[in-house]
């Protein structure tokens, strides 16, 4: 191989430690002939691969390779893999897939020319993968990354250890955080700066807002065909967003505001969506998940909601949104008729520590979500621990 190529995975291999994995590694079939890791910017995507590939260097020949390296610029994947192959290559990873033109059809030969090679890919914009999925959807399955969940943050940031609970164990009032006395601080952590494995840096608000720039700018742009100007309306949109989540979008107004059409809202909304930027919160009507009527639309993490929102942050909005945020990766979580969310015919209230069951009290089963309490009773759960859940 070019020995370029093989000083450029050594480079990013000495970076990554592996005492840490998000929850996604345990889930993929790294054995898959292939498959794609997908999910907005800044989730971890390429270190997770990363550390397996560190982990697995022993066992099998192995390639990584970034598709925006300037070795593609004169080279293609598909010479890069057959001469890997050729030299004993067993498997493959090619990280920001989507910034390779072309790539679901060389990804497409590769896979039919190579029967022996296994291939994993990561996209950091979501949008292209999907855009290109529709060649590869019977030939590769696409994992959907989020970012940290609270208990991740824990391990991550405190090297504290907190198993996974399910929902019915949380109902049960069985989450608990042994080595913790007291999880409140760390939470308030959490929701302003933990959803991002990049937290920790000291340029972490510089970096966050790169993400949103880079997302708004040139990944939601790319894939729409948008021009620059529609672009900057593309950003005003996130920043009324911010300035009014959650709430139900009101279309004819909010084109007014934006100077688009109302037509072209909710196909905005849902690049915005996917990108990793906003989350919309639907209703049952569509009897599936995901395509009901949009509800509330909420900023896809607490984070996003702190350096965005700014002063106008709104602690009730921040409550709801991790509530959403967090129940969203392993349930199908719903509007409530009633109250804020439904899961699977439970109803949930969320709100501060005084929060009364009013809400809640023509639900067959109810739930009242309190933040700023340690431990709950009965039908009183403490906020923190939804955090819990992957």
């Amino acid at each position: 191989m070019d020995i370029a190529l093989i000083e450029f995975m050594e480079g990013q291999l000495r970076q990554v430690a592996s005492t840490f994995h998000r929850y996604m590694y345990g889930q993929i079939s790294w054995e898959s002939r292939m498959f794609g890791v997908v999910g907005p910017r800044g989730v971890g995507k390429s270190t997770m691969m990363l550390q397996y590939i560190k982990e697995h260097s022993d066992e099998r020949r192995i390639l990584y390779v970034a598709a925006d390296h300037l070795y593609f610029s004169s080279h293609t994947l598909v010479e890069t893999v057959n001469q890997f192959v050729k030299e004993g290559g067993e498997q493959v990873f090619i990280d920001e897939i989507h910034k390779y033109e072309n790539w679901s059809r060389e990804l497409k030969q590769i896979h039919d020319s190579y029967p022996n090679l296994k291939v994993g890919f990561t996209g950091s914009s979501v949008l292209d993968i999907y855009k290109g999925y529709s060649d590869l959807s019977r030939r590769a399955p696409i994992y959907t990354m989020q970012g940290l969940s609270f208990r991740e943050y824990l391990k991550l940031f405190h090297d504290i250890d907190a198993p996974v609970y399910t929902l019915d164990e949380i109902l049960a009032q069985q989450a608990r955080l042994d080595a913790v006395s007291h999880p409140l601080p760390l939470f308030r952590d959490y929701l302003q700066r933990g959803y991002y494995p990049f937290s920790g840096e000291s340029n972490f608000d510089m970096r966050l807002r790169q993400v949103i720039n880079q997302t708004m700018e040139v990944d939601i742009p790319q894939y729409a065909n948008m021009n620059a100007a529609t672009g900057r309306k593309l950003k005003k949109l996130l920043s009324v967003i911010a300035q009014s989540v959650p709430f139900k979008p009101v279309m004819d107004s909010l084109a007014t505001v934006i100077g688009v059409s109302r037509n072209v809202l909710p196909d905005y909304f849902l690049y915005m969506e996917q990108a990793g930027m906003i989350g919309q919160l639907r209703d049952d009507t569509g009897g599936i998940r995901g395509v009901g009527k949009v509800e509330k639309v909420y900023l896809d993490n607490t984070s996003l909601s702190y350096i965005l929102g700014r002063e106008a942050t709104d602690i009730g909005n921040i409550r709801e949104t991790f509530f959403y945020n967090q129940m969203r990766v392993t349930t199908n979580i719903i509007s409530s008729r009633i109250s804020d969310f439904e899961i699977d015919g439970k109803t949930f209230e969320v709100g501060g520590k005084k929060k009364g069951k009013k809400q809640i009290s023509d639900a067959n089963e109810g739930y009242i979500v309190k933040d700023d309490i340690e431990y709950g009773s009965d039908n009183i759960i403490p906020l923190w621990a939804f955090g819990l859940t992957y």
